[in-house]
């Protein structure tokens, strides 16, 4: 990223093959332990975006915006799906926690200090704080 940008934006395909990609969207945390939750948050919000956004199509791509801030970093991840309905978007742990599904919203709601879906619901913005 050019350092007079204050944003980037990325492509990925959609694929669970995310490590390298999550590496690269956290560049720009330097603490190692916030950097390991954030991970963890970006992580979640990208495999929904590939298996609930996209359902897994190789044809569609995962777009990430990533806006620094003097107090923020933002990541705004798009898939190219319909979106999830307001009611799914709740940060609360399942009631049978041993589900397959479910957990990833809750994961990322306790990994960033602000969490915004678009009107759509196929754009979810997470906010670090610095």
């Amino acid at each position: 990223m050019d350092p007079s940008k204050n944003w980037a934006v990325f492509i990925h395909p959609s694929t669970l093959k995310l490590e390298s990609f999550v590496e690269t969207l956290l560049e720009p945390v330097i603490c190692r332990e916030t950097a390991k939750k954030i991970e963890l948050g970006l992580h979640e919000a990208l495999v929904n975006a590939v298996v609930h956004g996209n359902l897994s199509n190789p044809n569609k791509v995962i777009r990430v915006r990533r806006i620094l801030t003097p107090n923020w970093i933002v990541w705004q991840i798009q898939d190219e799906g319909l979106g999830i309905v307001e009611d799914k978007r709740v940060c609360c742990l399942p009631l049978n926690i041993d589900v397959n599904s479910g957990r990833g919203i809750y994961l990322i709601h306790k990994c960033f200090d602000d969490v915004r879906w678009s009107r759509r619901g196929n754009r979810l913005q997470l906010s670090l704080r610095k």
